[in-house]
């Protein structure tokens, strides 16, 4: 009974904290590690058994288990990284994870072994460890901040693809400091190292080939290609591992990069699947990690932990711009790149495996007890440094980089979809009042048109690749659909909620004539309604071009939106609110934000005027 309410409140807490962080704009890893650090303390006071840790969930289970969740966590972001986004970039994000990672081990290694005192063997290990950082720190991060295409996706790639160099590396280490033979292991370890990435390539390329194959020839129904796919992912990765150690992260991730970038089958509900699974799987790993940590062990650091995160943030610098020596990579841009290196879940797990395998070995008479007893620093420097860099990191990257002038002050400006009169007339509203806004269309007369009245245009399909992929979206938090046509506004709030959430798609209502119900897109697959439920794309365009004009009153205590109803009726269409330079979107079912003190937007007779 104990194991199901631990795993109750790990699931409970975990979730809670990822929705608590996403409120408060935090990073959702740090109150998962506060989560982690209370839960066991909390739960043993609570039952009064102080050896809950090693009774709940033995080591024999849980750290398997954790390395099939990095394994798919590192698939899902191997899923995200297109080739595309490397064009005049692929040589940086080579040098940041071949340069720089040996700049933060050699640097990493010597502040360890200064600060805390310990072997040089552990240190090496240690520095080899903590080169990583991850998907499930710098994926979150670069959705809130949303820099500059080019800088994003260098750090989305160097976070994704630097775990799995990180992960052999430190095995590579590891494997050095059990024969002890560091001054004659130089060949030993080329050939492994080499062996990883021959396994990991071709174990990745063979899974990869192997499900496209069975995808474009339907032999695996809808309902199971998810499980597929995620027993073709751990399949995979313990196969590799068998071959040669840790080659399965090398495996996954390329079998995740495989897959984004072929063109034979769609693997979008995969990645929908794996992302769902990430948040979850992050959620659980994060707190049970951090839930066998005490606090003495923390504790015992000092001032040195304080003092190496420090050093770590400094190291990072260092990194980046001996990377980055002699590209055409802007200053503000390594810059960036250099306030952005938080640890996660694969430095927390593998210092964890390193630690306890370490012990057992020494158990075993392979290895000194010295040794031993040092390792069993490994786990709550890792954790400080997550802590510490997650907590700097999260914090700071957002102001750094629109300081840096590389990601928008404000995120409310709008998507239109269309660009019809109506449109126009609209968007250039709420571009007069300081919200960006930007129109895409199919129809060249509309884009003319919207260029003629200096308005930001993109002559494309709303649901094209292009949009989503190469359109800077960085000030644009939410897409209006009002095209002339119900389903693509549906398909257009589908594909950018996505990007921006369902809370950020809105379309028009559908056309409501008896005769074309059984035409109407199914309720469940709509966006918000924008401004009203009898509001549809065919009743503003005969109201637009009847005479009908965008005005703008600002609503005072005196003058209320009451007031402006009786003035105008139920002709006028209520669009928009703006207080103090924040755009509101009126919906269908909340009107609530016409305040006194906004200024209304709204759709009136001219003759009423």
């Amino acid at each position: 009974m104990d194991v199901l309410v631990y795993l109750t409140l790990v699931i409970t807490l975990g979730i809670v904290s990822q929705w608590v962080a996403w409120r408060a704009h935090l990073p959702a890893i740090l109150l998962l590690l506060i989560s982690g650090f209370l839960l066991l303390p909390v739960y043993e006071w609570c039952s009064g058994d102080q050896k809950l840790a090693d009774q709940l969930i033995g080591d024999d289970v849980l750290f398997p288990l954790v390395s099939l969740a990095v394994a798919v966590i590192l698939f899902e972001g191997g899923l995200s990284l297109r080739f595309s986004e490397l064009r005049g970039t692929g040589g940086v994000v080579f040098r940041l994870v071949t340069v720089g990672v040996f700049v933060t081990w050699i640097l990493t290694t010597g502040v360890a072994w200064f600060l805390f005192d310990i072997d040089l063997a552990i240190a090496t290990l240690l520095g080899a460890i903590l080169t990583v950082s991850g998907p499930t720190v710098v994926g979150p991060l670069l959705r809130y901040v949303r820099p500059s295409p080019r800088v994003g996706s260098l750090a989305k790639w160097e976070g994704i693809v630097n775990d799995p160099v990180g992960a052999v590396l430190a095995v590579l280490v590891f494997e050095a400091v059990h024969s002890g033979a560091f001054s004659s292991a130089a060949m030993i370890t080329i050939w492994a190292f080499l062996k990883t990435a021959i396994v990991g390539v071709v174990g990745g390329g063979l899974t990869a080939l192997v499900l496209v194959q069975l995808m474009r020839r339907y032999l695996i129904p809808d309902f199971l290609q998810n499980a597929a796919f995620l027993a073709a992912v751990v399949a995979s990765f313990t196969a590799s591992n068998l071959i040669q150690p840790e080659a399965g992260l090398v495996t996954v991730t390329f079998l995740g990069i495989a897959l984004a970038n072929q063109k034979s089958v769609t693997v979008k509900h995969v990645v929908e699947f794996k992302e769902n699974l990430r948040v979850l799987l992050i959620s659980i790993l994060f707190i049970l990690l951090a839930s066998r940590l005490r606090w003495d062990d923390v504790q015992s650091l000092g001032w040195a932990g304080l003092f190496f995160v420090a050093a770590l943030l400094g190291i990072r610098f260092a990194a980046v711009f001996a990377s980055t020596m002699g590209t055409d990579l802007l200053r503000r841009e390594r810059i960036f790149l250099s306030c952005l290196h938080p640890r996660g879940i694969v430095a927390a797990a593998v210092s964890s495996l390193f630690a306890l395998e370490i012990q057992r070995l020494a158990h075993l008479g392979e290895l000194p007890a010295p040794l031993a007893e040092q390792a069993q620093l490994l786990a709550p420097i890792t954790f400080v440094v997550i802590v510490g860099t997650v907590a700097v990191y999260g914090l700071s990257i957002s102001p750094i980089a629109r300081r840096l002038g590389l990601a928008e002050t404000s995120r409310d400006g709008i998507l239109f979809a269309g660009a019809e009169g109506v449109v126009r007339a609209i968007a250039k509203s709420l571009h007069e009042e300081g919200c960006v806004v930007r129109l895409v269309d199919t129809n060249q007369q509309n884009i003319s048109a919207t260029r003629m009245e200096g308005l930001p245009t993109c002559y494309a399909s709303i649901l094209s690749e292009y949009v989503k992929e190469e359109l800077d979206l960085g000030a644009i938090g939410r897409l209006v659909a009002m095209t002339p046509n119900d389903e693509v506004n549906t398909l257009a709030a589908m594909e950018f909620a996505e990007v921006f959430g369902r809370a950020g798609v809105y379309q028009l209502a559908p056309e409501t004539n008896d005769g074309q119900q059984q035409v109407q897109v199914s309720p469940h697959l709509r966006a918000r309604i924008l401004f009203r439920q009898d509001v549809t794309s065919v009743r503003l365009r005969v109201r637009f071009a009847t005479g009908a004009v965008v005005k703008k009153t600002p609503l005072t205590e005196e003058f209320t939106f009451d007031h402006f109803c009786e003035m105008y009726g139920s002709t006028a269409i209520p669009l928009f609110t703006i207080v103090e330079g924040k755009v509101n979107i009126i919906t269908a079912d909340d009107q609530s934000t016409a305040q006194p003190g906004c200024t209304l937007i709204c759709l009136v007779d001219m003759a009423e005027d």
